[in-house]
């Protein structure tokens, strides 16, 4: 074993998945698979028994999901970072891994080459994330919650927000999803991407529901939303 060698531990409920994400990994000779999960729980025991460097997790998974044991991975493992690994291309889930604290986001349709270079960022303390969310839209996101830094609002509770960040966070409140608004609004997804990340910065939220909780909890704020 090399001081290079990058520890690894896969967790699907597919094994011909498993196999050939193992097959591809260990083609580069730094990268070992040593340990293999079916879901979440079993994939937090390996982490606890094995303290892999990485974990690379599909999320949609019996007993537990990868989300969930990503939530609860530094309680097994101090040095283990996870890599989720999904087929699913969704804002939501993306923020949501985000939140629980993984260290990357990848499709399962991804190249060799990006997968591996995945690995190798997140093994040297880096964050990698693919889909529709740039990576500085996710480092803006990871910016948002400053706990010693005070809310900042005025006496209408409206936290300077312009009127196009108004308007789409009345529509995020009315349900709407960013494709829609986009559509709606004439803007490309990425515009909507940005106003809305630029909106939890600023009521100092992160995440959707946080969000929502500060609009019901804030009487300026619904208001914002409910007026025409």
């Amino acid at each position: 074993m090399t001081t290079d060698q990058i520890n690894v531990v896969l967790a699907d409920d597919h094994t011909v998945v498993r196999n050939g994400i193992k097959l591809l990994l260990e083609t580069e000779g730094e990268i070992k698979v040593i340990g293999e999960a079916n879901d979440g729980l079993e994939a937090l025991e390996a982490v606890k028994q094995l303290q892999p460097d990485v974990l690379v997790i599909d999320i949609r998974m019996p007993n537990m999901n990868g989300l969930e044991a990503t939530r609860k991975l530094k309680d097994y493992s101090e040095k283990t970072r996870a890599l989720i690994l999904s087929m699913h291309n969704d804002e939501e889930y993306i923020l949501q891994s985000v939140e629980v604290g993984a260290s990357g986001y990848l499709l399962k349709d991804t190249s060799k080459d990006e997968f591996l270079k995945a690995i190798r960022s997140i093994h040297k303390g880096g964050k990698y994330f693919s889909g529709d969310i740039s990576n500085v839209l996710i480092n803006s996101y990871l910016t948002v919650k400053n706990p010693g830094e005070p809310v900042q609002k005025d006496s209408e509770y409206d936290y300077d927000l312009t009127k196009r960040e108004k308007e789409i966070l009345q529509l995020i409140y009315s349900g709407v999803n960013n494709k829609e608004i986009a559509d709606q609004l004439k803007k490309s997804i990425r515009t909507i991407e940005t106003h809305r990340f630029n909106i939890m910065k600023k009521l100092n939220v992160s995440s959707v529901v946080e969000l929502l909780k500060k609009v019901e909890d804030e009487k300026g704020l619904r208001l914002i939303v409910r007026k025409d």
